[in-house]
């Protein structure tokens, strides 16, 4: 026989783990998937190994001797990566090519069921859900074939790989965030907590918060919304009818709105479950409450009024009556646009002025002179001002044109220079024609 070694002789029959037939437990499958994955694992890297060796011999000269089989690291390192890289994306693709476990029907069921109704009509209803459920399948066969791979293969540390394969990693676990300790005794102290303190979540209030809804939803203090199809009006009637309707509308909260408030809160039911060192702090949240109700209904009937003066939309812009007088040798008008400036920001002060001395429950019932806080915030009143002026300046414009064509026109009559020009005519020694 010859001493020479073979390629035949050199490498071993990959060694495949058995099939499993019989029934097992649920711990014994865990416990054999992992030594499968290892044994697997062990059976690529020796066919990387020998594939290697294989390529060492078929390099080395035929007569040279080969006792001894050299370590892989003997290999040059170009090869060796090579093969390396070789055989991992083969036998990637092997795994690749394996069926995956199919996603099963009632998943998609319950992926289904969480898209809203609202979207699920239509006419083409039946074409989006069936690519959203072909977008959940490709999902799921992809996370389950990239899981699989990770877990039969060991990618190997080679850079050149890594240019080979454009694969996004996978998603990381969220950072900060601390699963050690179970959550749901501090979720039931805080809860009760909560309960005991943050009095918004009393009862009485949920029927407070209904009181404001109904009164205010659908109200606003002053309403010019019709006010031009009235036809123009003065300035002095502009100031009037403000001043009439926040009256009336104070007048009809207090009468419905405050009225029912104060009925709830004479009531014995209205504190129940509230301790006697907690009277304060719950008065003082029904305070921030019906405040913040009435500062709603005050910017928002604020916002409706300079909404009336709005450039891109003038069907509702407001008429005013303006006489172009003569008055001591002057033509100008009046009232002035001055005095038309302030009439309409008129109205944003008299809103303002509104509900500023509603007393508070906790005053009413115990004889204080406490108000609720009402007053509209400064930037809302800075900016209806600003927004106002504005826009009249800009609505201005035709009548300062209007009144400079009657000064071009007209003013050498009112000026003097008319009367000047008659002196001078009749001192001069006319003809009886020219004077005629």
């Amino acid at each position: 026989t010859s001493n020479k070694r073979t390629l035949r002789t050199l490498f071993r029959p990959a060694a495949l783990p058995p099939p499993v037939i019989s029934e097992m437990s649920p711990s014994q499958k865990k416990l054999l998937a992992y030594h499968k994955g290892k044994e697997q694992r062990e059976m690529i890297i020796q066919l990387l190994i020998d594939r290697a060796l294989e390529v060492y011999y078929m390099n080395v000269d035929e007569t040279d001797e080969r006792d001894a089989t050299p370590p892989i690291t003997e290999l040059p390192s170009t090869v060796r990566n090579y093969f390396f890289i070789k055989y991992y994306l083969f036998l990637k693709n092997c795994v690749q090519s394996n069926p995956m476990v199919p996603i099963q029907q009632q998943w998609l069921r319950s992926v289904l069921a969480m898209v809203p109704e609202s979207l699920m009509e239509g006419r083409d209803r039946e074409l989006l859900t069936e690519d959203l459920l072909k977008e959940v399948v490709r999902d799921y066969e992809k996370s389950m074939q990239r899981c699989v791979l990770r877990r039969a293969l060991i990618k190997p540390d080679i850079k050149e790989l890594d240019k080979l394969e454009e694969e996004a990693p996978l998603p990381l676990l969220p950072l900060g965030l601390d699963f050690s300790s179970t959550w749901r005794n501090s979720y039931i102290k805080a809860k009760n907590q909560i309960i005991s303190t943050l009095h918004i979540l009393h009862p009485t209030m949920k029927i407070l918060l209904d009181f404001g809804y109904t009164a205010f939803f659908n109200f606003v203090v002053v309403d010019f919304s019709s006010s031009r199809l009235k036809g123009p009006v003065d300035c002095k009637s502009l100031k009037t009818d403000a001043s009439l309707s926040c009256s009336k509308a104070e007048d009809k909260i207090m009468s419905t709105w405050y009225h029912k408030v104060v009925r709830l809160f004479t009531q014995s039911e209205a504190l129940d479950g509230v301790k006697l060192d907690q009277l304060e702090s719950f008065y003082n949240c029904v305070t921030v409450l019906m405040s913040n109700q009435l500062k709603e209904l005050l910017q928002r009937t604020t916002k409706a009024f300079v909404k009336l003066f709005d450039p891109e939309d003038r069907s509702h812009l407001p008429l005013f009556k303006m006489d172009l007088t003569f008055d001591e040798n002057r033509m100008e008008f009046y009232p002035s646009l001055q005095d038309l400036e302030e009439a309409i920001l008129f109205v944003v002060d008299c809103i303002g002025q509104t509900l500023q001395n509603v007393q508070t429950m906790r005053a009413l019932l115990t004889g204080g002179t406490a108000t609720l806080d009402a007053e509209l915030p400064p930037h809302i009143v800075q900016w209806a001002k600003s927004t106002l002026e504005k826009s009249i300046r800009d609505n201005l414009e035709g009548p300062k044109e209007h009144f400079q064509g009657y000064v071009e026109s007209y003013g050498w009559l009112v000026d003097g220079t008319a009367e000047e020009r008659i002196n001078r005519f009749i001192a001069e020694q006319r003809s009886f024609d020219e004077y005629t």
